[in-house]
């Protein structure tokens, strides 16, 4: 039996200063793969309509529960893609919100600590700006095509980001655990 990646999955003793992070879509990929909520598998929600690629790979937190009613969206900057379920260890340096459909879509920006060119990052100002410019883009573009529109709004610091991230844990607690523990 394959454990539920959402609901099985551990997210770490030490969050929200350092998590379990389990990716959804590769960085470079144009497939959007997503969590298929009822399973706990991956699935293929559609192939980008735009031009775009991810440019870091993307996940979630398990244990959690965004604004928007899935779980709380990561980006994990490394030197490489991985694959769809892999499970990273992961540190936020920080954060972009977005407004999706009218809802809150936190974006929260990590490192991968087991990754030497990475791991030595605390906040998102430590990364080069362009690379900023290319995450913030990409969120900005990639529905354009689909005709949905998108408010991308700045970064903000890794304090906000655990902040968010024990809102989210927090709000899992209350709103999901209560429901899916007589399921596991």
């Amino acid at each position: 039996m394959t454990a539920h990646a959402w609901h099985q999955v551990p997210i770490g003793d030490e969050a929200p200063e350092n998590f379990t992070a389990c990716i959804e879509i590769p960085a470079g990929s144009k497939v959007k793969y997503e969590l298929d909520k009822k399973s706990g598998l991956i699935r293929v929600d559609r192939v980008l309509y735009s031009s775009v690629m991810y440019p870091a790979n993307y996940g979630f937190i398990p244990q959690t529960y965004g604004d928007d009613e899935d779980p709380l969206d990561v980006l994990v900057l490394m030197q490489e893609a991985v694959q769809p379920l892999s499970l990273l260890h992961a540190r936020p340096i920080g954060m972009m919100n977005m407004i999706d459909d009218g809802q809150n879509d936190e974006k929260i920006i990590c490192v991968h600590l087991d990754d030497p060119a990475f791991n030595s990052f605390y906040h998102i100002w430590e990364i080069p700006d362009h690379r900023l410019n290319e995450l913030k883009r990409f969120f900005m573009d990639y529905k354009a095509l689909e005709q949905k529109e998108v408010a991308v709004q700045n970064f903000q610091g890794p304090d906000k980001a655990r902040s968010i991230i024990k809102e989210s844990m927090d709000r899992y607690q209350e709103q999901i655990a209560p429901t899916v523990k007589a399921q596991y």
